[in-house]
């Protein structure tokens, strides 16, 4: 009974990080989202970049700094160039035509994804070398990434969060991606 209550405990407490740190992914997803051909492609990206977060983040725990740290920032040249791609479709007049960016793939999801990561990447190392419970936290992180995606696709399906994307989502995905490439690689 009292492994249960310590194990309720550390999957509270890795719900709580997840949500703290992964809060600026509901406005990305509800972005993708809205401009998405597909939901499976937006879901399969955000698993896909969030397992690379984990691998990385579990690797840096076990000492293998598979990432070091003086390269993370450089993480953030992904998103800087999705952003500055769909910045010059849309300069250029093409910012409800079929690019990439605007209908993302698996591959350019889960890029922004991993590098918008680089953040978590530095929580989650520190807090997976000290705990003896990671398998909580992996298995909590890995769940509350679908409840993400749905709460993204929750948001991009709204009737004013969807009149408001259709409006404006084509201009503020590239600002939004510009300004995270920005961040991760001015964070270092």
């Amino acid at each position: 009974m009292q492994n249960c209550a310590v194990i309720l405990g550390v999957a509270g407490q890795a719900a709580g990080m997840f949500a703290v740190t992964n809060v600026d992914d509901l406005v990305l997803l509800a972005l993708f989202f809205s401009r998405a051909r597909g939901v499976r492609r937006v879901v399969a990206g955000q698993y896909l970049g969030f397992c690379g977060i984990l691998v990385v983040a579990v690797l840096g725990a076990l000492g293998a700094s598979l990432l070091p740290e003086q390269f993370r920032p450089w993480l953030g040249l992904i998103p800087l160039a999705l952003g500055l791609k769909a910045a010059w479709g849309l300069w250029r007049g093409g910012g409800d035509s079929d690019e990439p960016v605007s209908s993302p793939g698996v591959l350019a999801m889960a890029g922004v994804t991993l590098a918008n990561g680089g953040d978590n990447i530095g929580v989650y190392v520190p807090v997976f070398a000290v705990t003896d419970a990671l398998w909580v936290y992996v298995a909590v992180f890995l769940a509350l990434v679908g409840v993400w995606c749905l709460a993204g696709w929750f948001l991009a399906s709204r009737q004013v969060v969807a009149r408001a994307l259709a409006r404006w989502g084509h201009v503020v995905l590239p600002v939004v991606l510009v300004g995270i490439g920005l961040l991760v690689l001015f964070s270092g």
